[in-house]
């Protein structure tokens, strides 16, 4: 296992920290109940299946960020993390399909911080998915109506391309004293060919991830938590030797 590879992937990571100390993993946000373990499995599968994905909270603070960063841990091992900070990379994107990479998007908003996007070069971002590259982004929203109106009526994205932003993950904050209590509500998805729908209540009506993948993805996510993985370089370096097992591949 190439621990270089590790390490550049984990940075990437790190690069969309915003609040210190180190990034949660995906076992970090199980245990806080942010996720539950089959929802944890799902993203898994997904995710690495080739699906884009985008986490909404309309909060400042909500932990959008941070559940974006714990899932870009899910994303194949032959994809390259890239920070959509420019048209420069995302035109190089779009000319070229290899290397495949997942380009981060830090926020959907307006303003000059780094890797947020708006107007033509969100329209821009959403196009790399026609020459095969993954996204994912966080936004300010707490429903799919909300993200649907700031990307495509507010910035002229297509539907087509929204509808290829497969997996939308929604935060909800509880406030219990001084204590935040984080929980995903809302998992919708969409195949590319309908609208996304929300299926957190109930994952086999999943187009994306069939029940025999979602078995596989929750094996690989309970023995992380029986492994007793936590940090982003852990979760990463377990998906990566056991990916081979969720898609039907030998070890290379």
């Amino acid at each position: 296992m190439n621990d270089g590879r590790i390490g550049r992937h984990c940075s990437e990571i790190d690069r969309c920290n915003q609040r210190g100390g180190r990034m949660l993993s995906i076992i970090d946000l199980i245990e806080a109940g942010t996720f539950s373990p089959r929802l944890a499995a799902y993203a898994l599968a997904a995710i690495n299946g080739g699906a884009s994905f985008m986490v909404g909270a309309n909060p400042g603070g909500a932990g959008k960020t941070t559940v974006m960063g714990a899932l870009l841990n899910f994303v194949p091992g032959d994809v390259e993390l890239a920070a959509a900070v420019n048209a420069h990379i995302m035109a190089e994107g779009l000319e070229s399909p290899s290397p495949r990479r997942c380009y981060v998007c830090h926020e959907i908003g307006a303003g000059g911080w780094f890797a947020y996007l708006w107007g033509q070069p969100l329209r821009d971002y959403f196009g790399l998915t026609d020459a095969g590259h993954m996204l994912a982004t966080n936004l300010h929203a707490d429903t799919l109506e909300e993200a649907y109106d700031q990307i495509v009526r507010r910035n002229g994205v297509p539907e087509a391309a929204f509808r290829r932003m497969s997996l939308a993950f929604f935060l909800r904050v509880r406030r219990l004293g001084f204590r935040a209590h984080r929980r995903i509500v809302g998992a919708w998805e969409s195949d590319g060919s309908e609208p996304h729908r929300d299926v957190i209540d109930d994952l086999s009506l999943s187009r994306l991830v069939s029940p025999e993948r979602l078995a596989g993805a929750r094996r690989i996510i309970d023995s992380m938590l029986d492994g007793g993985a936590r940090t982003i370089r852990d979760v990463r370096r377990f998906v990566l030797a056991q990916e081979h097992s969720l898609n039907g591949r030998s070890p290379s």
